[in-house]
């Protein structure tokens, strides 16, 4: 081999892999710049324009995909984090002899864990990048489900929910950022909302092994998903608009090109990138003044509001006793009711992952807090009316079946808005400037709120279920109009063009 082509080989093989952590190398390329030439490059032996594209499709597919696949984990230990209260209450209550109050302060610190996580998350996903958060995050989780599964006392289910917690927080700012950062403008919507489908998977697994598992194997068991995780980042590339921002051109033209595609023209793309990080840099601070304008504070508020809408709605009440209230609705066998709820909300955010990039976001949110409401109302009253009616009469039971099904379709329609795109609105509209420090902020109402519905449910469920889902209803109501009256679609639209829209 010539020194030219030895040169030519160890460029080939550092734009890639070494850069970029590929997971899979430049197969038959000249070595040549593939931006340079135009993308009209092929590899190896194609020969046809044709062929070649479409082996340049599956080629960007398959690698986004599996970027996806792997930081998808994360929100699988979010979900299992957030439902593992569900399937153990009654074991944990008994073997550490617990009282109600305690088990719910348990079940709640996960969100006092995660808005530390969250205020620290926006600054560690712009110093170190999003790839180096994630496996920050997945630390304190391994160790806090460790801590939770040899615990002895509360004091050790405290201190390793508070741990879970703390890498929760920064899991849930920094996947959907990176999914949006990486995936093409036609396709994420799609992949964006992964990351909410992967969290309800990760609260169905929890509910069917909690069904068999006892609650300290349960624990050990949620070490899995991140314990995956850390290998699995090695093998996916940073995103190219952090690397952009920091200013390794170089590296974010090679993951870029490693995300769509060796033979794919990256330029157009990559001008973007570079004229947002470009006025971006214009302004190196932003003080309160500058929150002043439309460009700031229209976007927070849209990004708070839908965040805060989400838990508000009072959905993690459900999810973390849903047990609960199977059993006061009168359904006996209350672990498979709850693993059949998990079921369907995997399968209504599996549409809504479908249905993202064809019906929009905004019309899926609007349809979702409709449907939120009209459910809730069917629970509320259906509770209301059991508390009057006699137990042994027709009706009563009657009623109880109409609880179960508001509640199933409450948990679909959530699934199919509510759920997955607050999420992804919020990495689409934040500007790049402040993005950090307002995903934080963001993040952190989330699961203030969070906090606030997973401590009060199991008290407001004793004073009155119809009560407490009149409460939800208001809230679901009220995201109707939010919805109605400010929120842009954002679907089709590059990063770019999004955030103009709010200059």
């Amino acid at each position: 081999m010539s020194g030219s082509d030895a040169e030519e080989a160890r460029a080939e093989l550092k734009k890639p892999f070494l850069h970029t952590g590929s997971w899979y190398r430049m197969g038959g390329s000249t070595g040549k710049d593939p931006i340079s030439s135009g993308g009209s490059l092929m590899m190896g032996s194609r020969q046809s324009s044709i062929f070649g594209s479409i082996a340049n499709m599956s080629e960007s597919a398959i690698s986004i995909v599996f970027c996806v696949l792997v930081v998808a984990l994360g929100p699988i230990q979010f979900g299992f984090t957030c439902g593992y209260s569900s399937p153990t209450q009654s074991a944990i209550i008994k073997d550490l002899d617990l009282k109600v109050s305690e088990f719910s302060l348990f079940g709640s610190l996960a969100n006092v864990g995660a808005m530390v996580g969250a205020i620290a998350s926006g600054q560690i996903s712009e110093y170190i990048g999003r790839k180096g958060s994630l496996m920050i995050a997945s630390i304190p989780n391994i160790i806090g489900w460790l801590v939770v599964s040899f615990a002895r006392d509360i004091s050790f289910l405290y201190m390793g929910r508070l741990l879970e917690g703390f890498g929760v927080g920064i899991i849930s700012y920094t996947v959907p950022v990176y999914i949006a950062e990486i995936a093409p403008q036609n396709m994420r919507g799609m992949l964006g909302s992964v990351n909410q489908l992967a969290v309800t998977i990760g609260i169905m697994l929890v509910y069917l092994l909690g069904i068999f598992v006892e609650w300290r194997a349960l624990a050990i068991i949620g070490i899995l998903p991140c314990a995956a995780l850390i290998p699995g980042l090695f093998f996916v590339p940073e995103s190219p608009r952090w690397l952009a921002k920091m200013g390794m051109m170089e590296e974010c033209e090679a993951s870029l090109q490693v995300l769509r595609g060796f033979d794919t023209d990256i330029s157009v793309e990559m001008n973007e990138i570079k004229k947002s990080v470009a006025s971006s840099r214009k302004r190196t601070t932003i003080s309160i003044s500058h929150l002043k304008r439309k460009r700031y504070w229209f976007p927070l508020m849209l990004g708070i509001g839908l965040l805060l809408l989400q838990q508000l709605c009072g959905i993690n009440g459900i999810l973390f006793y849903s047990r609960t209230i199977f059993e006061k609705a009168g359904i006996s066998e209350g672990a498979a009711a709850t693993f059949g709820l998990g079921s369907i909300q995997v399968v209504a955010t599996g549409v809504a992952t479908w249905l993202m990039d064809r019906a929009g976001r905004r019309v899926l949110l609007i349809v979702s807090s409709v449907g939120m409401t009209v459910s809730l109302i069917l629970v509320s009253v259906a509770f209301f009316l059991e508390d009057i009616i006699p137990k042994d009469s027709g009706l009563h039971n009657t009623l109880s079946i109409l609880s179960v099904i508001g509640l199933v379709a409450m948990v679909v329609f959530f699934s199919l808005g509510m759920g997955p795109i607050p999420w992804l609105i919020m990495s689409e509209i934040l500007p790049t400037s402040i993005k950090g420090l307002a995903g934080s902020v963001a993040t952190m109402a989330n699961f203030l709120t969070s906090w606030g519905i997973t401590m009060t449910a199991n008290l407001l469920l004793g004073w009155s279920s119809g009560g407490t889902f009149t409460i939800y209803t208001f809230f679901a109501a009220s995201t109707v109009i939010f919805v109605a009256a400010w929120l842009p679609e954002t679907k089709g639209k590059t990063l770019e063009e999004i955030q103009a829209y709010f200059r």
